[in-house]
């Protein structure tokens, strides 16, 4: 029998170009690094990374943090703090590093990389660093998305590359205290990259693909109507020794070329035999409607999948109790667009954001940009809060990650002097 594995649930689909991808935008809290601790409990912050917009507020892409404890009414649901990186680099996805005090956010358009220190004060996130040599560092990698901690450093998966912009990429790796140490390119028959996950316990990492900078930074719609550019989204999954960083296996999971209308869940399991298969096992909505999967969350104990689909902006409950047969439970419209979605580790309250990415968002009045609480009691999906980040003068919410006070007063960080450490 093949074993499921903890990233075993995966989305593919066919407009997304595999944005959704065999491994989706996975930056949900359930589904972070093994090697980064975890919040328990009632969450107090949602940081959320958020692109600029021209003629909002300060145009600037930030660092958001909205309150989220309602044992704090005067700030719950409401922004506390902003933090602004200066101009505009396509914001899109951040992580926290291994000691969850870090919190690493890129730019996909200029590959700067930000890092902020959130342990001092929770609230009020504070920019620390900045790392503006990613692609020379790389040697010509661009477009750092995903932040994967790992011990002592932090894997940051590459989208493109500085020689033609095109989907060839790789994975770099920088420690800490952002010196670079290593790159990784993706081999030749899957050169693509997009997401990456790592289960130390088999010894192995999973890395997903999506399209390179030409794409990505071009209006959808002439993205779709270009037959040449149509041909440059990947639709591998390579599998990986993780300790020697050696590809090993690659696996086609059809769903990225748009011409090709699907809209799935996919399930990648390992076999007896040590090897991954990947199968598609349930349709997402009505495929020809073209839905675009493009983030999922896995619950805490495994049992739901919650998927968001950007063009009904809808999210779908899965049962994947048996993860070969996943079962629809509950459909909720979440507004025009929604793009990503993360449960809480207690399994109660499930957030979304609204932007996927600056020239791919919807336009007019559908162009909504939000982040959206809701509870969850197992069944249903019941709306707690909402925050306008257009009324706000904010901009665009992508990725977001939670905060904690409890978490940060009982850590004693490195390099600390012993009353800071004292007052925690």
């Amino acid at each position: 029998m093949a074993r499921r594995v903890s990233f075993s649930l995966m989305v593919g689909a066919a407009l997304a170009a595999l944005l959704s991808g065999a491994i989706p935008a996975r930056a949900d809290e359930t589904c972070m690094s093994p090697y980064m601790p975890k919040i328990t409990g009632q969450e107090d912050y949602v940081y959320v990374w958020t692109l600029g917009i021209e003629g909002v507020g300060d145009g600037s892409d930030k660092v958001v943090t909205i309150g989220a404890n309602p044992a704090d009414p005067a700030r719950y649901g409401k922004v506390i703090s902003s933090v602004s990186v200066g101009g505009r680099h396509e914001a899109h996805h951040a992580g926290f590093g291994d000691d969850r005090r870090h919190l690493w956010a890129g730019g996909l358009d200029d590959s700067k990389i930000w890092v902020f220190d959130v342990a001092p004060d929770p609230a009020r996130p504070k920019l620390v660093r900045t790392v503006d040599s990613f692609v020379k560092d790389s040697d010509g990698v661009v477009g750092p998305h995903t932040f994967f901690a790992l011990p002592g450093r932090m894997l940051i998966t590459g989208l493109s590359n500085a020689k033609d912009h095109g989907g060839k990429t790789a994975l770099v790796e920088y420690n800490n205290d952002g010196r670079f140490i290593q790159t990784l390119w993706l081999p030749e028959q899957a050169a693509y990259g997009y997401d990456a996950r790592v289960q130390p316990r088999l010894n192995r990492m999973l890395t997903s693909s999506f399209t390179g900078w030409n794409n990505y930074m071009t209006d959808l719609r002439k993205v779709i109507a270009d037959a040449e550019a149509m041909k440059h989204f990947g639709n591998t999954v390579v599998v990986w020794d993780f300790h020697a960083r050696k590809a090993i296996q690659t696996l086609e999971v059809p769903g990225a070329p748009l011409e090709i209308l699907k809209s799935k869940i996919w399930l990648i399991e390992q076999q007896d035999d040590g090897t991954f298969k990947a199968s598609d096992v349930a349709d997402i909505a009505n495929p020809m409607d073209v839905p675009l999967p493009v983030d999922i969350s896995l619950s805490a104990d495994d049992r739901f999948l919650f998927v968001d689909t950007f063009m009904d902006g809808t999210c779908r409950v899965y049962d994947v109790s048996d993860p070969h047969q996943p079962k629809l439970v509950h459909t909720e419209k979440i507004g025009s667009q929604v793009n990503m979605v993360s449960e809480t580790w207690d399994g109660k309250r499930v957030y979304f954001t609204s932007s996927l990415l600056a020239n791919w968002d919807k336009t007019g009045k559908d162009n909504e940009q939000f982040l959206k609480a809701y509870g969850w009691d197992g069944k249903q999906l019941t709306p707690l809060f909402a925050v306008d980040f257009l009324k706000e003068k904010l901009g665009r919410p992508h990725i977001m990650h939670f905060g904690q006070e409890r978490f940060y007063k009982n850590q004693i960080y490195a390099g600390e002097a012993g009353p800071l450490a004292a007052a925690r």
